[in-house]
């Protein structure tokens, strides 16, 4: 069974994901962590629990959710994984942390992608690659089905949606991704998201202003 732990990192307050289970291995999803006091933070947690990461995984490549790829990569020695539409994203993201006032080192080991259908397994756990773009022309969201969650990074907030204003963002597109393959999900799935609180596809259904009408 895994346990989703959250960490609101970084002067955007994202939120970082780590999936981990009883046999003591976890999965590193958007890695945010700026400060040392961050990074810290998330080691301790490991040592603590101990746990052994085994996988490093972004649901997209915006700044704010790839902060902490060389800082995982360097401690944990585990390579990227993300959708290959991504790539470039991935590449501009020290010019936007320049441009921002967020100067960062970016990963530059090798990457690994994800594509629609794909699965990745912690352990006997499955997590299912939904390819979401709009936010980002790469954006895929994990699914477990058994327990009923989903990590989505920033396609879908509570009542809310990710933004379209940045490079290679699609509004259309956005709103068609999460309507044929978020909305498709049960009502009961939890959605944890990249920023701010989590939510259920069945209330994003009913309360969401940018999809209920």
């Amino acid at each position: 069974m895994i346990k989703v732990a959250l960490f609101t990192f970084n002067p955007v307050q994202e939120n970082t994901y780590v999936l981990y289970n009883e046999k003591g291995n976890a999965f590193i999803i958007d890695p945010g962590c700026y400060f040392t006091a961050e990074e810290e933070k998330l080691k301790n947690f490991f040592i603590e629990r101990n746990l052994k990461p085994t996988m490093l995984l972004n649901t997209h490549c915006h700044l704010d959710h790839v902060f902490g790829n060389n800082w995982v990569y360097k401690q944990y020695g585990l390579e990227l994984h993300i959708h290959q539409n991504e790539e470039k994203m991935l590449a501009l993201a020290p010019e936007s942390g320049i441009q921002w006032g967020m100067p960062f080192t970016n990963y530059s080991a090798p990457l690994h992608f994800l594509k629609e259908g794909d699965s990745v397994f912690l352990d006997d756990d499955e997590l299912k690659i939904l390819l979401t773009p709009g936010h980002s022309p790469g954006s895929i969201c994990f699914y477990n089905a058994q327990q009923n969650f989903i990590i989505g990074g920033d396609v879908l907030f509570y009542e809310s949606i990710g933004r379209t204003d940045l490079p290679f963002g699609d509004y259309d597109t956005l709103i068609k991704s999460i309507k044929e393959k978020l909305f498709v999900l049960p009502d009961e799935t939890k959605v944890y998201n990249g920023h701010g609180k989590s939510t259920t596809i069945g209330y994003e259904k009913r309360n969401n202003p940018f999809l209920n009408g």
